[in-house]
């Protein structure tokens, strides 16, 4: 964690679906400048991004400003998530800690694929997880696995999901696999719907490389997959292609209010 210097510029980022009038983002602003805050009109300009909506929203907004070292904020237009911390019925109290410096600061570490295919390669980043899944009619796929250059297993699943600790909660957890504290250097990998008794979730190290290759299928078929970036960006690819997946160099920059901690929020989900 790091602290920041005392904000006054900001830059709102709204789920149009979850503030169709924009209501939320004009009370948000009226109050900053009422307050000695300013929204800014320039990312490049802000100090602090504020992302109304929920986690998809976040996620969203994480891997179009990365780069940029300006940290965001969550504010919950919905139910309660786990990356947008702040519910809009306490937004007043937590737009008054941003402006008082009352705020410490996590650097959430994020990954990098790198798709390569026979004639290109493409890569692209997220925060929570990349997702290997079935692209076209219901099928059992067949993936190579890697680690550092050395094989690990052929896996039969529906998918394979690599996640980060912040990604713990989403897909991962769903699938079977474990929760981490956002706060921690890992890699998650998780079958999708396994097709063998003995296929659990690994945990390897930040450092560690993951390779998955896309072999023939069952009966010597082509297969097609896709590989997914925090669900919001997708690659295709194709028997033949491969996917390296590692640790990022960049991080985002997740504003906390001390409002919750983790572990709150994860007793709550697990009592709902």
């Amino acid at each position: 964690m790091r602290r920041n210097r005392q904000m006054k510029y900001f830059y709102l980022i709204t789920n149009e679906v979850k503030d169709p009038q924009g209501l939320y983002t004009e009370r948000i602003t009226a109050y900053l400048e009422k307050h000695g805050g300013s929204v800014c009109h320039d990312k490049e300009e802000a100090e602090c991004i504020l992302v109304l909506g929920g986690d998809g929203t976040l996620l969203r907004a994480a891997r179009n400003v990365m780069g940029s070292d300006t940290p965001l904020i969550g504010i919950n237009l919905g139910t309660l998530g786990y990356l947008a911390e702040v519910d809009i019925g306490t937004i007043e109290p937590a737009l008054d800690k941003l402006l008082a410096d009352d705020y410490t600061r996590e650097e959430r570490m994020m990954l990098e694929g790198h798709v390569k295919k026979a004639d290109e390669t493409e890569e692209n980043f997220a925060l929570n997880d990349i997702v290997i899944s079935r692209s076209g009619p219901l099928q059992i796929l067949t993936f190579h696995i890697y680690v550092n250059g050395q094989f690990l297993n052929s896996y039969s699943a529906d998918g394979m999901i690599v996640a980060t600790p912040t990604g713990s909660t989403g897909y991962n957890m769903s699938a079977g696999g474990p929760i981490a504290s956002p706060g921690a250097s890992l890699l998650l990998l998780t079958p999708i719907c396994p097709h063998t008794l003995n296929t659990r979730s690994i945990v390897l190290a930040s450092e560690d490389e993951i390779r998955i290759e896309i072999p023939q299928g069952r009966d010597g078929r082509r297969q097609t997959v896709e590989a997914n970036f925090d669900g919001s960006y997708k690659i295709t690819l194709k028997t033949g292609d491969s996917i390296v997946i590692r640790k990022a160099v960049k991080t985002t920059g997740i504003l906390k209010l001390n409002t919750e901690s983790f572990l709150t929020v994860l007793h709550k989900k697990m009592s709902e």
